[in-house]
């Protein structure tokens, strides 16, 4: 990583859909309706006053990512037990037990020295694989923070908000428009058919922001002559998929990163197998005032694959995370004075 660059550390929370859920019934999260994250927020330690557990050995998580730094945060205590972490193929057991709990989100995982190229993250429930597990055999994920480059050393960051609304927008296929205080710019748009909507922009980097609802299903997002990258809304909720669990504070829906100072254009196609809904709140891209040159491919939040490296097998213990997260809204930090990036995760 180029530490006089502009970085910044992208959160990814755990019910934001660029990851990828093997089997989402293997996992449990906090219904965000019952009760409402409004209440809960000022005491529960989970980002956005959720996170995804299970307990069922070999569940597992999936996410594609482009960067020197990865970060991820869960849980750690007497229930929690053994946990795998492959990072492109090459595999690492930890163990999140603890004689006590802890009380912040804990550092399942850390990597601050990979190359600036596309990675696969996945992680694994191994239960109680270890005999210092104790018997624990949970795994909870909070949320992951992945670092990318935003411009060279030396230059400004701009960050653009496109609401829903904005003529920048071009629509295809039925869209309605929903109001309500909880929307940024209060407004969001959906559909249950198979519509699309697509941005022309210029940006090193590109967020899509939308509220979640088990109604949700998948969705199909192209960048300029890529290939297009599917992702799926549906998150466990109580153990089951509830009718509701809507989820307002706004999931990431696509990011893309180390994008060259060319014009792009992105499209969301909501696939609508069996009618299901996507939401759209938000547009945000990141244009610097110079570009630094592109040494690697385009990412997106899904277009790096798995490397086919053997795994490799070794056993450590997970650390305590650096400190308490910070949750204000539309915080935006770079490295160098700062840890986490929200962008906005509570709406305006």
């Amino acid at each position: 990583m180029d530490p006089t660059a502009v970085n910044t550390n992208v959160t990814i929370d755990d019910w934001d859909s660029i990851l990828n859920y093997a089997n989402p019934a293997d996992w449990q999260t906090p219904d965000p309706q019952s009760p409402p994250l409004a209440t809960v927020l000022p005491t529960t330690p989970w980002l956005d006053g959720t996170y995804h557990q299970t307990g069922v050995v070999n569940a597992s998580i999936t996410l594609d990512f482009q960067g020197p730094a990865i970060y991820v945060f869960g849980a750690s205590g007497p229930t929690y037990g053994s946990y795998a972490v492959s990072i492109d193929g090459v595999e690492t057991t930890y163990s999140a037990y603890a004689t006590s709990n802890a009380t912040t989100p804990h550092l399942l995982y850390g990597n601050g020295a990979l190359a600036y190229s596309s990675h696969t993250l996945q992680l694994r429930n191994l239960g109680a694989a270890q005999a210092s597990d104790q018997g624990a055999s949970a795994f909870l994920l909070d949320f992951i923070l992945a670092t990318v480059q935003l411009g060279p050393a030396g230059a400004t960051i701009t960050n653009t908000t496109v609401e829903d609304n904005d003529p920048k927008l071009k629509y295809s296929g039925t869209w309605t428009e929903e109001s309500g205080p909880l929307f940024s710019g209060g407004t969001s748009i959906y559909t249950n058919t198979n519509s699309s909507v697509s941005l022309t922009f210029n940006g090193t980097a590109l967020y899509i922001f939308g509220d979640t609802v088990n109604n949700h299903g998948e969705y199909s997002v192209t960048i300029d002559n890529h290939q297009p990258q599917t992702y799926n809304s549906i998150r466990g909720c109580g153990g089951a998929f509830g009718k509701f669990c809507e989820k307002t504070q706004p999931s990431l829906r696509y990011f893309a990163g180390n994008l060259d100072s060319s014009e792009h254009t992105v499209t969301v196609t909501n696939i609508a197998i069996n009618s299901t809904f996507i939401d759209l709140d938000r547009f945000v891209y990141t244009t610097p005032s110079q570009y630094a040159p592109i040494t690697t491919s385009l990412n997106s939040s899904a277009a790096a694959t798995t490397s086919s490296a053997s795994s490799s097998s070794s056993t450590q213990k997970a650390s305590s995370a650096p400190g308490m997260f910070d949750r204000s809204p539309l915080l935006l930090l770079f490295i160098g004075a700062f840890w986490f990036l929200r962008l906005g995760r509570a709406r305006a």
